[in-house]
């Protein structure tokens, strides 16, 4: 949508209720009422749209869309997959850090990925922990309150294509990891 079209498409409400699964389990996009053309020459202001809790910030403040709109939304979606529930209370600690003059690493010191995880999954084999935190990190980063510093969808396929392929340990043992861990990895 934002890369192989020309002009880009942007979705304006991803969302889990948007995602769909086909017969092979492949996700699908779907519900594209809301979607925009970007156009290169202009503004591109719009009115909000999209599912409260998946709507970019900046999206919900100056109403100008971009790609990064939907960068924001996959980032919630990606800690709703791996926390089993909406991730309010991780969304909620990213922008008090913005408020404040503490760093996500040292509030984010006290609470454990384990213990944030979807406790319905069971405990995650070696080989998947490690994918779990590039996963988890690749979230946070899609969340980042700047929309310029959050990385492209396509930067974000990189990303999680090289995590299904690594083979890398964690530095530390899996039940140790904090979110602030997460960030420095």
């Amino acid at each position: 949508m934002h890369h192989d079209c020309v002009p880009a498409i942007v979705h304006r409400d991803i969302s889990s209720n948007n995602i769909l699964l086909d017969s092979e389990y492949e996700a699908r996009v779907s519900d594209f009422g809301t979607a925009r053309i970007l156009k290169p020459d202009s503004s591109n202001w719009t009115a909000l749209a999209g599912t409260f809790g998946y709507v970019a910030p900046e999206l919900a403040y100056t109403m100008k869309v971009t790609e990064k709109c939907d960068v924001y939304s996959f980032g919630v979606i990606i800690l709703e997959v791996l926390m089993g529930r909406y991730p309010s209370e991780v969304i909620t600690l990213l922008s008090q850090n913005v408020l404040s003059s503490l760093s996500l690493g040292t509030v984010g010191q006290s609470i454990s990925v384990r213990d944030i995880m979807d406790k319905s999954v069971g405990k995650p084999a070696e080989i998947v922990k490690r994918q779990i935190t590039d996963v988890m990190k690749v979230g946070f980063s899609c969340l980042h309150n700047d929309p310029c510093a959050r990385p492209t969808m396509q930067e974000i396929s990189v990303k999680l294509a090289l995590s299904a392929e690594s083979r890398a340990e964690l530095p530390k043992p899996f039940e140790t990891i904090t979110l602030g861990d997460i960030l420095l990895l």
